[in-house]
């Protein structure tokens, strides 16, 4: 695939995480299925601590909001091994978590959740955040020729620095400037974007923006930011008035910073 120009105007390159710097397949098949297997022994272990009743208010919160807003909610199902407040309470946020997760939900509580129990198996090494190839070097020439690199995902900050400090590739935070998550909005929404610009102190169109997500291409190059569309592996095909509406790449071997005029 051709060489791809980022305009000289750019001077910071906002990169997604999931089927852009690192498989979808980590996620899918080792990240989530690690929250399945785990969420409720973690949930007894941490329910008295500070940090796991915060977790678990922001779950609340979400529900309230849920309801307020008429959207669909976990429904809870009767379990007759259930015989305390504090295992009953720990089944509903099982049944909540595992819900989102199936209906592949983005919210705030459930990844600052998530972060949470990946920061144990990260420290411990059972798990390494995964990247392909192509990313750290290209990084490094990105930010020799003076860009500034941020991260947006909607995986919560604390989750991606982990991704990133515990990578295959080492502790490569060193790399980024900056890192959003949900908490500056959605990434389907084009005010987040503007909002991402307005936080780093530029204009949209001093930001390059790498995703495999057109839906989330298309809002933020409505915000003014220039886009370009990643293909990897396992990422959802793009349609043909997809892939020639943007700039697309399968590597980041392929995007080239133009010198400004």
């Amino acid at each position: 695939m051709a060489t791809v120009s980022i305009p000289g105007s750019t001077c910071v390159v906002l990169l997604d995480i999931e089927g852009t710097t690192t498989p979808i397949t980590f996620v899918k098949n080792i990240l989530f299925p690690y929250i399945k297997e785990h969420l409720e022994d973690y949930l007894s272990a941490h329910w008295e601590e500070d940090e796991c009743k915060q977790d678990v208010h922001l779950l609340k919160k979400q529900v309230e909001e849920d309801i307020k807003q008429n959207r669909a909610c976990a429904v809870h199902t009767l379990d007759q091994t259930v015989h305390t407040d504090e295992e009953k309470a720990i089944r509903e946020v099982v049944e909540n978590v595992l819900w989102q997760m199936a209906a592949d939900r983005k919210t705030t509580a459930l990844k600052q959740l998530q972060g949470h129990m990946w920061r144990a198996a990260y420290s411990t090494g059972r798990i390494k955040g995964e990247v392909y190839q192509d990313v750290v070097p290209s990084i490094r020439r990105w930010r020799r020729q003076g860009l500034k690199i941020y991260i947006y995902s909607s995986g919560s900050v604390e989750a991606q620095k982990l991704l990133f400090g515990y990578s295959v590739e080492g502790d490569v935070l060193d790399l980024f400037d900056g890192h959003f998550d949900t908490n500056i909005g959605l990434k389907v929404e084009d005010r987040s974007y503007e909002r991402i610009a307005e936080r780093i102190g530029c204009q949209p169109e001093n930001i390059t923006f790498l995703t495999d997500v057109t839906r989330e291409a298309k809002a933020a190059a409505d915000a003014g930011v220039n886009v370009v569309v990643v293909i990897r592996p396992g990422n959802t095909e793009l349609t043909e008035e997809e892939k020639s509406h943007y700039n697309v790449i399968t590597s980041f071997n392929q995007l080239e910073v133009t010198e400004s005029a």
